[in-house]
């Protein structure tokens, strides 16, 4: 019988380390192709290189009238008070009447490119050049709010999944431990609810942050969860530490709980945020010059003004996602009567600060990495509801984007003449999602 070769312990060791080392490299190279991070929140590295680093989302709740803002069609001029020559959708939210014509004029406002936009946004016009209108966007079938709202944010509006601003934190991490990675301004709770920035079946680490409550006093007067006012720093960390000691105990016993390592994570974020968040939002240190261009001090402008400036200093700071809401019950797009005022009123509120919003972004080296959104859960009917008004309708409406990579001065996609349907390149949901 022949004998095993003899190691020496030396021979034996050397071998064995070169394969325990095998071993961790295996380990350390599986863990990278699964995304995995022992931190969920630290910085990621994406399966190809992106252009954008983060994103800016202006959410317009209520539904703007894309036949009224960004899609032009002299059809429902020539033909306003006509009934429509065709179909209109099998389920409407409510009766729709003839044709109704845009009381307001479409022109080139600004720019190289001849893109035309209505009179209700000439100061978004003036940048157009650094803007690509989306005229094919498709919403499905949700024809009321809370359904819509859900599927642009989620892009479900029945099941509870992940929203736009969970996915890029899951997908990319913050640059910023002090702040959470993903921060909504004054949303609405009123249609969707929570969802609308909610995680769904990702880790709750990657849920939104609700700063403000719509009120005319934000961001002024700023409500942030788990932080509690009119205690000394030292007296919340000894409590914040009893907490965590308590919370670990219970881990012991009862075994690892996502929801509450995530929720012991916005605690210590919430702690940490009331050193940072009160610097972010001091808009003392900024020019004259930059207050003028957001439109803050003057009305109507000077609440969504402030709302965009933040947006660009919670995007320097390193936050991924920053969600900015024109929302329900002061600032509402749904204009099912009286479309002139109430789309003249809001438009007059937004129009300044965008733009400046952008302008902003390219003159401090942020705009060709940072995703600009400008969405509406849904557009409004070329027919008229009552005389002065438009229903639901999220067969086709418009959505705009700049920075981060995306060709500006251009539309994408068309409508037919009157607006109703995609007939170019439509655009689904998660299509505008990926």
């Amino acid at each position: 019988m022949n004998c095993p070769p003899r190691h020496s312990r030396r021979e034996l060791l050397g071998r064995a380390a070169c394969g325990f080392g095998s071993t961790a490299l295996a380990a350390m190279l599986a863990g990278e192709a699964r995304g995995e991070r022992s931190d969920p929140l630290a910085v990621g590295v994406p399966h190809f290189p992106a252009r954008a680093k983060r994103v800016i989302f202006l959410f317009l709740h209520g539904g703007m009238s894309h036949v009224d803002s960004f899609d032009k069609k002299p059809e429902l001029v020539k033909r306003n008070g006509q009934p429509l020559p065709f179909a209109k959708p099998a389920f409407e939210f409510a009766p729709t009447g003839n044709l109704l014509a845009s009381p307001w004029k479409f022109r080139v406002h600004g720019g190289e490119s001849g893109v035309e936009i209505s009179d209700l946004f000439p100061e978004i016009g003036s940048v157009i050049d650094d803007i690509c209108v989306i005229n094919s966007i498709s919403g499905g079938k949700e024809v009321s709010h809370g359904p819509a709202c859900l599927r642009l944010n989620t892009g479900d509006g029945t099941f509870n999944r992940p929203s736009l601003g969970a996915w890029t934190l899951y997908g990319l991490g913050t640059d910023n431990s002090d702040l959470p990675g993903f921060i909504t301004l004054t949303p609405s709770l009123y249609h969707g609810g929570a969802q609308n920035y909610g995680s769904a079946f990702l880790p709750a680490s990657y849920q939104g942050t609700s700063i403000g409550d719509g009120s005319a006093e934000f961001p002024r007067s700023v409500a942030i969860a788990n932080v509690t006012p009119g205690r000394s720093r030292d007296v919340q960390r000894l409590q914040l530490d009893l907490l965590a000691s308590a919370n670990r105990e219970h881990v012991e016993r009862t075994g690892a709980d996502a929801r509450l390592d995530a929720r012991i994570r916005a605690f210590e974020t919430a702690f940490r945020m009331q050193t940072s968040i009160p610097r972010v939002f001091d808009l003392s240190s900024e020019s004259k010059e930059t207050l003028a261009l957001y439109g803050i001090g003057e009305k109507p402008t000077d609440e969504y003004g402030r709302e965009c400036l933040l947006a660009r200093r919670l995007a320097e700071t390193g936050v991924r996602f920053i969600q900015v809401n024109h929302s329900y019950p002061r600032n509402y797009w749904d204009a099912h009567g009286g479309l002139r005022n109430n789309h003249s009123t809001n438009a007059r509120k937004i129009d300044r600060p965008i733009a400046g919003l952008i302008r902003d972004l390219k003159r401090r080296g942020l705009f060709d990495d940072t995703l600009i959104v400008l969405g509406t859960e849904f557009g409004r009917t070329p027919a008229a509801q009552g005389n002065d008004g438009r229903d639901h309708h999220p067969h086709a409406f418009s959505i705009l984007m700049a920075g981060g990579g995306i060709r500006g001065g251009i539309r994408y996609g068309s409508t037919d003449e009157f607006g109703y349907y995609v007939v170019e390149n439509k655009v689904t949901i998660p299509d505008f999602h990926a």
